[in-house]
């Protein structure tokens, strides 16, 4: 095996022409660059420079040595530059897991906090249930994710929550039910259910509804498809049951109508989630540090809606 100490003293001789330069930049002692040129010669008996008065020449070996040791140092520096970057949060790649409600409605605003603080770090993205997120920890896909806080027995995983959703009854505009203002559980126990798929905060919390009410769903289509939610409940398939934001825009427009139940509100709990027996890269780091001064520390857990209030106040898009 190559002694890599060996190899740069003699590298920065070559270079410089000079022992005495070479321990400068070394920053030990000429007589210490010597010795390492010395051994290096004697393990692999060979004669590296020719010296002429105080003039030092390479030898064939010394010349084909310095060409390729100069692209072993060169990568070195190019990869200690990298590193460099990637601690200082200049470089870097961070891999978040989202649910695909929140992917639309929340992570935005979060993103563009991170990158008007970290504009060189990439972020990927990737969508799906909450339980596939949370499974996603587990198996290093992603380091951190934003999700629905699932009942999930597993001390390795950390669950902070920063913001509540509110879980709303979603109707067609023209259903019967959108003439009343609040609905009794009676109301929509037998209206045809488009519920979120396995593996949803929204569904765990939809059929403990149902359960305490000593009911069953009556299940029409599952899906984890937001967007093909809305579209169906839009064209009068059923009723279902999403989290606000998602739906607001639809409401405004008039094409969805929302409804809540009489006395019952049902809250999602968005949670940053992370393993705690992994160590975060530096952009996760910050990812977290992020989230917890922005919305955490500073924010009243109200929901979506507050969060984007409190971005637009303290990170003006003239920044």
């Amino acid at each position: 095996m190559i002694n890599l100490n060996q190899l740069r003293a003699f590298y920065y001789v070559a270079k410089h022409d000079s022992f005495t330069i070479a321990a400068e930049k070394l920053f030990i002692s000429q007589p210490a660059v010597t010795a390492q040129v010395k051994l290096f010669e004697k393990s692999y008996d060979i004669k590296l420079f020719k010296k002429q008065g105080r003039k030092l020449y390479l030898t064939h070996v010394g010349k084909i040595l310095f060409e390729k040791a100069g692209y072993i140092f060169n990568t070195e520096n190019e990869l200690d530059n990298i590193l460099t970057q990637i601690k200082q949060l200049n470089h870097g790649l961070l891999e978040i897991g989202c649910t695909k409600a929140y992917a639309r409605h929340i992570m935005p605003s979060i993103i563009t906090v991170f990158h008007r603080t970290y504009p060189n770090i990439k972020v990927i993205l990737e969508e799906g249930s909450s339980m596939t997120m949370i499974n996603s920890l587990r198996d290093f896909k992603n380091e951190v994710v934003v999700v629905a806080q699932m009942e999930v027995s597993d001390s390795r995983i950390e669950f902070i929550p920063f913001s509540q959703e509110e879980i709303v009854i979603i109707l067609p505009v023209n259903h019967p039910l959108a003439l009343k203002k609040e609905l009794e559980f009676n109301d929509i126990v037998k209206e045809p259910v488009i519920l979120k798929g396995e593996g949803s905060g929204t569904r765990k919390k939809i059929l403990d509804l149902y359960k305490k009410h000593g009911a069953r769903p009556n299940v029409f289509m599952e899906s984890n498809n937001t967007g093909f939610i809305i579209d169906l409940v839009e064209r009068g398939e059923g009723i279902s049951f999403l989290v606000q934001p998602a739906i607001a825009q639809k409401v405004k427009e008039k094409k969805l109508a929302l409804r809540k139940l009489t006395n019952t509100r049902i809250f999602l709990d968005v949670s940053l989630g992370y393993s705690k027996n992994t160590p975060l890269s530096p952009a996760a780091k910050a990812f977290y540090e992020v989230v917890k001064k922005s919305f955490i520390e500073q924010s009243p857990r109200g929901g979506v809606g507050s969060i984007m209030a409190k971005i637009l106040a303290e990170h003006p898009q003239n920044e």
